[in-house]
Formats: C-alpha cells, structure tokens, sequence
C-alpha cells in the first residue's frame, strides 16, 4: 500500500513538471468553476424568482416539515445540475484533450484544448445528462438517510460510481465514444488500475486541503487590515491554488490513460510508470 501511495506522489511530482511546461492548463478548471458559478447564479435568480427556491431547500434539507415539489421545481433542478455538470465537464475534457496532446508529444494550449472538446459537445451532453441524474438521486438518497449505516451505503455508492467512471472523459476525447460506451470502457480499464484510482484521490484530497490552506493564509492576514483587499486576494489566490490541483489531477488521469492503453506519456519516467502499473496492467489484460 505505501509503495503504491509513494509511486502516486511520484507520478504526481510528473504533473507538476508536465503543468510548468504548459501553465495556462490551470485555466480550464477556473473556467469549469466560473461558468459553474454562473449556471448556479441564473438558477437562483429564476428559482427565488418563482419560489422554487424556498420548496428545493426544504426538500434537500433535514426539515421534518417537507414540501412538495412542483413540476416546475423539478425542472429548474434538473436543469440545474445538468448545466453544472455540463459546463464543468466541458472544461474537464478540454483540460484532458491538452494534457493528452502533451503527453503525445505536442504543444497545447487553450484554443487547441476547447477545439477537442467542442467537436464532442454531444458526447459530453449526454455524459452530464447521465452524471447528474446519477448525482442528483444519491444526493437526495443521501439527505434521506438518518442513520449512519445508511449514510455509509450511500457513501460507498458515491464512491463506486466514481471509480468506475473515472476514464469516462479521456474515454470521450481520445476515443471518440459516446457516453453508455464511454462508461463501459472506463468500467473495463480500472478492473485493471483501480488501486491507483483511490490513491490518487487520497493524494489529490490532500493537495487540495494543503493548497486551500495556502492560499487562504495570506488573504487572511490582509483581511484584517483591509477586508475589500483580503477579499479580492483570496479569490485569486484560491483560483490560483484550484486551477494547479486540478489542472495537475488531469494530467495525471491523461497519464494513466495512456500508459493503461499500453502507450509511453511524454514527460512521464517510463521506468515508474511501469512500476506501478505492470502488475495491474497484466491482470486488466487477462480480462480482455
């Protein structure tokens, strides 16, 4: 188990290396969060406007007084994390699609990440349309449940769905499948490299909680001279600090991507791919 964590920082110490030749990659998870953002806010100026937004609280909170939901509530919810999903998804594919040219031996930048992403718009709808129905119900199974047991079962769903589709995007964009064959795929390739997928989540969690610290310290202190500055510092550093982890989380998912389809990444030390992943890679092919 330690090796495994020990070649994950290793191979995420490569993303670093591969992020610094190619910086503007921390954009496309800015983007995501923005254009989320956006999406949130209509919702709400729409949902506030109507009333959905009071009944949708209720319903998602904890309140033993439950409203009903309209039709119309329903709607604007699922629209909602549609459009989230969606947007987010977008730049998720766009960010894989450069890493991927990259680790090919190209030169990315963001125009050439959007284009990969655009001409497979439909595939990424359908994907967003899949994930945030899936997100939807275990978000409302979750809030449903009063015991510990079943937080934990709804938990470890979360977490099932997660791993299995952790490919679904790289799948998207380099393979140029739809979205239920997309899933079927990615399913296919962790049977083969799923240790390093909890690994690697364990070891992106933590990056983030060390880089959100980091970048909240210095807003902090000019805060308490000037809360406006303090203000505009932390949302660019925190930007800053989400767009590096997450941009260095998609050069890893291209990497792995990669290497498990039997390829050599660019900028990736073969000898530690191969490492950490031959002994898994044999037991995927023996499923094939």
């Amino acid at each position: 188990m330690f090796r495994t964590i020990g070649h994950t920082f290793e191979l995420m110490k490569m993303s670093w290396r591969v992020l610094m030749k190619d910086r503007e990659l921390i954009f496309f998870p800015i983007f995501g969060v923005i254009g989320a953002g956006i999406a949130v806010g209509v919702f709400a100026a729409i949902a506030a406007a109507s009333g959905s937004l009071d009944r949708i609280q209720d319903v998602m909170s904890d309140s033993d007084t439950k409203q009903e939901l309209a039709a119309g509530d329903v709607v604007l919810l699922v629209l909602l994390y549609v459009a989230v999903y969606f947007v987010t998804i977008f730049f998720n594919a766009a960010l894989v699609a450069a890493a991927l040219e990259r680790l090919r031996g190209g030169d990315p930048n963001i125009r050439s990440g959007l284009a990969v992403a655009s001409r497979h718009i439909p595939a990424i709808l359908g994907w967003a349309i899949i994930a945030a129905t899936v997100g939807l119900i275990l978000q409302m199974l979750r809030n449903r449940q009063d015991g510990i047991m079943g937080q934990i079962v709804v938990r470890l769903l979360q977490g099932a769905w997660s791993l299995m589709t952790f490919f679904v995007i790289p799948v998207l964009v380099a393979e140029g499948l739809g979205p239920i064959a997309a899933i079927k795929r990615s399913s296919s390739m962790i049977r083969g490299t799923w240790g390093r997928q909890i690994t690697a989540s364990f070891g992106f969690g933590i990056m983030r909680i060390i880089a959100g610290v980091v970048a909240i310290l210095p807003a902090a202190l000019i805060f308490a001279v000037s809360p406006v500055l303090g203000i505009i510092v932390g949302v660019i550093t925190i930007s800053i600090a989400f767009g590096i982890v997450g941009a260095m989380e998609g050069i890893f998912k291209a990497a792995l991507y990669e290497y498990s389809n039997g390829e050599k990444p660019v900028e990736f030390d073969t000898e530690v791919l191969r490492t950490a992943y031959q002994p898994d890679l044999r037991v995927q092919r023996g499923t094939r």
